[in-house]
């Protein structure tokens, strides 16, 4: 039997100096210089030193660390040292090891950034031993934390609206059909419909979940499952959603910010650690800073990930772009006014993170709205029949949570950002 682990390598400090304490890992790396040998142990907040020396060593400890191999798990029960000489000011001088489990060499090389992402993807399990996977994951849920925790404060209740759905949520057809009994359902691309019907009952709610999309992409920032963070508020406008999404990205920056030490460690540098105040662009005024850029872009033309990142000129590395034109917005978008609308993007380092809007909250515009479209009101029954039972004003945000912590990181695909990517070519491991 070996004992339990006391703690983290992240735990071992100078101040434990003295102190006995139980470790748990993976081998990193092994060093012998004959009468002292190293073992660097990893575990999921980082490294410790273990320190082997003739005549203070127990002898059965120097046997077990000959027969030791990279990524072997191992139990170490040691005393704590403060010291001048080891990377981290401490190291830990072994008085027992337990060897939990052997590993065979690693199909690729999780030591250096040496393997192309296909190969690292083709292994995942093995390529997130990586420090640098360590570092973005659990950042990745202390982030996950921080947007919960935000929007409880702001007294919204989460909730879970089903993925089997019989119609499209937003009146596209890229959709996954799955075979459901008897008949054809699909995957839900988005909460959008079942979370505004919900602000009929709970007011505010939040759902945090996987969302599906049948698009043939094949871009740095697309995938075809992802992790979708959704709100909707009744009583609420785009504006009021603007401020809810700047309050939690500054708390999310901050958090990052604490982090800034270990993500320097592994080579990552965040594109803020400070936030002030988010600028708000009007559609019109980006589309006029990017005409004189030389951009070739019209009043009611998309922007793309370029366009986005040129703006950054003029409102740095985090900004909303509003108003946009109603023909760019969902059928449930309002409009205020012509062919504009309540609506709001958020960008993060030239990504589109999170989008969002005031929505129709009366049923006769929103049937008006869909017949523009060319979409029949008829196959959206079960969903109007809500707003003929007291559907308050609403607005609400749909924020790609893989996306986020790729643009906040300054990550170069979402794929670094996604423990298993699902996309267009990749449905394995």
């Amino acid at each position: 039997m070996y004992p339990k682990k006391t703690h983290w390598t992240s735990e071992i400090t100078p101040e434990l100096h003295g102190k006995e304490v139980v470790v748990a890992g993976w081998v990193w790396e092994l060093r012998d210089i004959g009468k002292v040998k190293f073992l660097l142990l990893r575990d999921r907040e980082g490294f410790v030193q273990v320190t082997l020396k003739a005549g203070r060593t127990p002898d059965h400890v120097f046997k077990a660390f000959a027969d030791l191999g990279r990524e072997d798990v191992v139990v170490v029960r040691g005393v704590v040292e403060a010291s001048r000489i080891a990377k981290r000011g401490v190291e830990v001088f072994p008085l027992d090891i337990w060897v939990l489990n052997k590993a065979k060499p690693l199909p690729l090389d999780v030591w250096s950034e040496s393997a192309d992402l296909p190969t690292r993807l083709r292994w995942r399990s093995v390529d997130l031993k990586r420090p640098r996977n360590l570092a973005v994951f659990s950042l990745a849920s202390r982030i996950l934390r921080e947007i919960r925790e935000a929007l409880y404060g702001e007294r919204f209740v989460e909730v879970f609206t089903p993925k089997i759905i019989v119609t499209s949520t937003e009146g596209g057809a890229e959709l996954f059909p799955v075979l459901y009994f008897e008949r054809v359902a699909y995957l839900s691309q988005s909460p959008q419909l079942y979370k505004e019907q919900l602000t009929a009952s709970l007011e505010r709610v939040f759902e945090i979940g996987p969302a599906y999309r049948a698009e043939k992409h094949n871009t740095d920032f697309h995938l075809n499952e992802f992790i979708s963070v959704d709100a909707e508020a009744a009583f609420m406008n785009y504006n009021d959603i603007v401020d809810l999404l700047e309050r939690i990205v500054k708390r999310v920056v901050a958090a990052v910010a604490e982090e800034e030490k270990r993500l320097a460690e592994v080579g990552i540098r965040p594109v803020a650690t400070e936030v002030q105040e988010v600028p708000r662009v009007d559609y019109d005024d980006a589309v006029d800073r990017l005409r004189q850029l030389g951009y070739d872009v019209k009043w009611g033309d998309d922007l793309t990930v370029e366009m986005q990142k040129a703006l950054m000129k003029f409102y740095g590395p985090i900004y909303f772009i509003v108003n946009f034109p109603a023909s760019l917005r969902p059928f449930y978008t309002k409009r205020r006014g012509g062919d504009k609308s309540e609506s709001y993007d958020l960008i993060i380092n030239g990504i589109e993170i999170a989008s969002g809007a005031t929505r129709i909250h009366k049923r006769d515009e929103l049937e008006e709205e869909m017949r523009r479209r060319g979409l029949d009101p008829r196959l959206f029954e079960s969903h109007l029949a809500v707003f003929d039972y007291g559907m308050p004003p609403h607005a609400g945000f749909g924020l790609g949570f893989n996306r986020l912590v790729t643009a906040l990181l300054n990550l170069d695909n979402v794929r670094h950002a996604t423990l298993y990517p699902r996309d267009r070519y990749r449905v394995e491991p």
